[in-house]
């Protein structure tokens, strides 16, 4: 089975271990295009990581999260008893966390699972979790607490939007007990410029932006899969430096297929992706016009990157279909990636 391997993130791995090497503090943001590696890099993160330092990384992407019980469910991992009768029951927190490596979720025995439910109230949920990392600092470990898709928790309430309880949770692991590191990774940008503005994480939190691979980047990424020259500047012409659209260009390259047919046709896909907008205008499905939409497009005509000083509601459309990204941080507005934008200029033309 064909693999491709992870690619140079040196400069954000940099980034991120420097902040390990610190005393929890802040909350850290990392965020970026759709595609773009964010989930990779800090899965390769977690494998380089010392023994001292305990990682739970718990990846909301698949999980229907529909209520409260939903996404505390998806936090945790329970112990589950065997048929050994010489195996031991894992019964305290110590014991819990005495012969974990690796972690995807939080672990968890029944009798802390059933306080954790006890009157649905999220402090249950967080004063265990403040107790198990406290153990794990006392047996000589950093626990690193990572979310992966946090948006996913969307309208979940539990007395108010749940998001708020978490904040509150995060801020006093970091800047209040200074107990644990918390990761958000998310490729929702509108979910970034929504926690952008919460005066409660002002001071709180900082942002790691993970965009795709520059130039110089792509080019060594594609040098190791033996790309032509004229492949390769085909790849940077049609897909930039995606991750994803460069491993699918770079297996259909191991199929001896033709690189610019390739590149031609998923900007064909693309294209006609986003002129099917257009056609849910037309047939009423959403509430928009046309021509607000085109000439959110023509800003992309000439220029790779818009800023902007106010946001409308097209540019939040487009922006939660996934055809353009919005950075809060800098204010500015491009397309997810160079195919987007490819297929931005191709509907303008074709008006």
């Amino acid at each position: 089975m064909r693999r491709i391997g992870f690619h140079n993130r040196e400069k954000e791995l940099k980034e991120i271990k420097n902040l390990l090497d610190a005393e929890p503090s802040l909350i850290t943001f990392i965020y970026g295009p759709i595609n773009s590696g964010k989930t990779a890099l800090i899965n390769h993160l977690i494998e380089q990581l010392p023994d001292d330092y305990l990682v739970f990384y718990i990846n909301l992407r698949t999980k229907l999260l529909a209520s409260y019980d939903d996404f505390i469910e998806s936090l945790f991992e329970m112990e589950l008893e065997t048929e050994e009768r010489n195996r031991k029951r894992k019964e305290t927190l110590k014991e819990l966390i005495s012969s974990v490596t690796k972690v995807a979720g939080i672990p968890i025995n029944r009798a802390f699972l059933d306080y954790v439910f006890k009157d649905k109230k999220p402090k249950n949920a967080f004063s265990y979790i403040i107790k198990l990392f406290e153990a794990v600092r006392d047996s000589g470990k950093q626990p690193v607490l990572v979310l992966d898709e946090l948006q996913k928790i969307g309208d979940v309430k539990v007395n108010g939007p749940l998001i708020y309880e978490l904040f509150n949770f995060f801020i006093d692991l970091t800047k209040e007990l200074h107990l644990a590191h918390v990761f958000v990774i998310t490729s929702d940008s509108l979910f970034i410029e929504r926690v952008y503005s919460e005066a409660m994480l002002e001071g709180r939190c900082r942002y790691l932006l993970v965009d795709d691979f520059d130039y110089e980047t792509t080019m060594v990424f594609l040098d190791k899969y033996e790309f032509s020259e004229k492949e390769k500047e085909a790849v940077w012409e049609y897909c930039g430096g995606k991750p994803v659209c460069m491993v699918e260009l770079t297996n259909a390259k191991m199929c001896a297929k033709e690189i610019e047919g390739e590149a031609k046709r998923l900007l064909k896909i693309r294209t006609s992706q986003i002129q099917s907008l257009f056609d849910e205008i037309a047939l009423g499905k959403v509430e928009y016009s046309e021509r607000a939409i085109t000439d959110e497009f023509k800003y992309f005509e000439k220029d790779e990157i818009v800023r902007y000083d106010r946001i409308n509601k097209e540019k939040l459309f487009l922006v939660g279909r996934n055809v353009l990204f919005i950075d809060p941080t800098q204010r500015i507005l491009k397309p997810q990636s160079r195919l987007n934008l490819l297929a931005i200029r191709a509907v303008v033309r074709n008006g």
